[in-house]
């Protein structure tokens, strides 16, 4: 009994991350295109699902709830930064703020490709705002808590019954 909770709590956060995914691909459905960092942060809430799947088919293992852990830090991380190079707390990636690169050594026509070539949406200007917390914001404060339950299926004993 207690290995099938253990699965269903990895299938809970997985389903968590699935959920976070839907949601940014919607907002990008209805209008809101989705910067580099953004499509960055989707990479682990694409994993954490498949590695609740692998729990939930073969069987709770300590080694996939870590991976499930490690890709919730790993969104938590990624929403964190971004939203702070939105607060302005620290300086973003050049090819997610607008920056071109070293302009000093380009001719006229490199400059004008680099230009055309630079990200349209910027990174360190939210795009979408609820109660003062961005899309970034929201999404570190949910993978922290997906966080939370991966570190909870990862830790639960085999069998908290036995001393």
């Amino acid at each position: 009994m207690n290995g099938l909770d253990r699965r269903w709590t990895a299938a809970l956060a997985g389903l968590g991350s699935a959920l976070l995914l839907l949601g940014a691909l919607g907002f990008q459905a209805v209008g809101y295109a989705p910067c580099e960092m953004c499509i960055w942060q989707r990479w682990p809430h694409l994993a954490a699902p498949i590695v609740a799947a692998l729990i939930v088919a073969a069987g709770w293992s300590r080694w996939l709830a870590a991976l499930g852990l490690i890709a919730a830090l790993a969104a938590t991380g990624l929403a964190a930064w971004h939203a702070g190079i939105e607060w302005g707390w620290w300086q973003g990636v050049t090819a997610c703020t607008g920056g071109v690169g070293d302009l000093t050594s380009l001719s006229t026509a490199d400059l004008m490709a680099r230009l055309n070539a630079a990200p349209v949406v910027r990174c360190d200007e939210p795009a979408w705002v609820f109660l003062g917390i961005s899309m970034a914001g929201w999404n570190a404060i949910f993978s922290a808590l997906l966080s939370g339950v991966w570190a909870w299926s990862f830790a639960r004993p085999a069998r908290p019954w036995a001393r």
